[in-house]
């Protein structure tokens, strides 16, 4: 039971920065594509919306990172990286 437990808890811990890269990546989509359509349109000015661009990214740098960071370490510790990424013996 408490291995099941603990599985659960790493898969959670997936999970929530996987939803937060995705959110970001959307952001980031329906920024370019709200400034690509608006372009068009000579009744409104046309801006791209730079808060909801640069949230998209840091959500999504934020969740790639710690899913990149996660796998690696885990690579790592199992000797599954390349010679130069292996940690330093004493």
């Amino acid at each position: 039971m408490k291995l099941m437990i603990s599985r659960f808890t790493a898969v959670l811990l997936l999970v929530i920065p996987g939803l937060l890269a995705t959110y970001g990546f959307l952001e980031i989509k329906n920024a370019i594509y709200d400034y690509i359509v608006s372009v068009g349109n000579t009744e409104i000015e046309n801006h791209i919306d730079w808060l909801r661009l640069l949230i998209g990214v840091l959500c999504f740098s934020l969740g790639v990172g710690f899913i990149g960071g996660w796998i690696f370490f885990r690579d790592q510790k199992r000797n599954y990286v390349a010679p130069r990424f292996k940690q330093k013996q004493d």
